[in-house]
């Protein structure tokens, strides 16, 4: 079912009309504003160069291993799925991923900045993406698969997304989630995305099963590089020189071709059943009980 976020009513409406109070939501670029109060950000996020992100994930290795380790993990773990929620999508890199590599899904997007939804919409013309407050989505029981791929450490209440993302898939529906890895590599990319946090394991299965999932599988990824990556932290700690946000977003082709062969190791033997230790991020996959 879909909700009014204006009164909360139940309809069947695609185009978001709803009955009960009168609300019609506009549209911008073929997006639908739900929340357009804030389509700007209510300023507690970072101010991201949307543009950059969107051509890294075209090209860089982090987000090119992220979207094929999770589009495998979908059609594994949830291969009956047709429908799935992207909470927090972003400019779209990993709905684009999916709509090549899972498409049996009927895909959604949603996402309260307005400026990366104008990137998802000129990569995906066919998909439905949806701005809107993501802490309070409109939605229940409307997904067989409901997911967020470096979100929950940019919220205050991390739980309260995860009972809201329960209510929003079908029981017996899927979670999936990716999120930083290690309060010890916190670095000044973490600072400037303004994380509040940066996960332990066991943190973030205890909060997924009180949200009411019940786990199936979770490992780290980013792993055979965590040594690289912890230098690299311990070395920035010791910069005086003002943050760039494009630098790790920007490296030389061949680090990028030989990262890219190592993740693709990773995530070959985690589709063998290798569940990493420790790394620079967590896959956590759950169903709704």
């Amino acid at each position: 079912m879909r909700l009014c976020p204006a009164c909360g009513t139940a309809h069947a409406d695609s185009g978001w009309r709803c009955a009960s109070c009168g609300l019609t939501p506009t549209t911008a670029d073929g997006i639908t504003l739900l929340a357009p109060e804030i389509t700007g950000g209510d300023g507690s996020d970072a101010t991201y160069e949307h543009e950059a992100l969107a051509v890294a994930e075209d090209a860089h290795f982090w987000f090119r291993a992220r979207g094929r380790l999770i589009a495998w993990s979908i059609n594994r773990h949830f291969p009956q799925a047709t429908t799935l929620l992207d909470v927090g999508c972003g400019s779209g890199g990993v709905l684009a991923e999916l709509q090549r590599r899972c498409p049996q899904l009927t895909l959604t997007g949603a996402e309260v900045l307005l400026e990366p939804l104008r990137y998802a919409r000129r990569r995906m013309p066919d998909v439905e993406l949806l701005q809107v407050d993501v802490r309070g989505l409109p939605f229940a029981r409307e997904f067989d698969v409901v997911c967020a791929f470096d979100v929950l450490e940019h919220l205050d209440d991390d739980e309260h997304m995860l009972r809201e993302m329960g209510n929003t898939v079908r029981p017996g529906g899927g979670l999936v989630v990716t999120v930083p890895q290690h309060p010890r590599l916190w670095s000044r990319v973490d600072d400037f995305s303004r994380h509040r946090r940066r996960y332990r394991r066991s943190e973030l299965v205890a909060r997924v099963e009180r949200a009411g999932f019940v786990i199936q599988r979770v490992t780290s990824f980013v792993t055979l590089m965590l040594p690289a990556m912890m230098l690299s932290r311990i070395r920035d700690r010791g910069q005086e020189r003002p943050f760039d946000p494009r630098a790790e977003l920007q490296i030389g082709s061949f680090t990028n071709s030989v990262a890219t062969l190592v993740t693709d190791v990773e995530r070959y033997a985690i589709q063998a059943g290798v569940s990493w230790p420790a790394g620079g991020s967590l896959l956590l996959l759950a169903v709704k009980s």
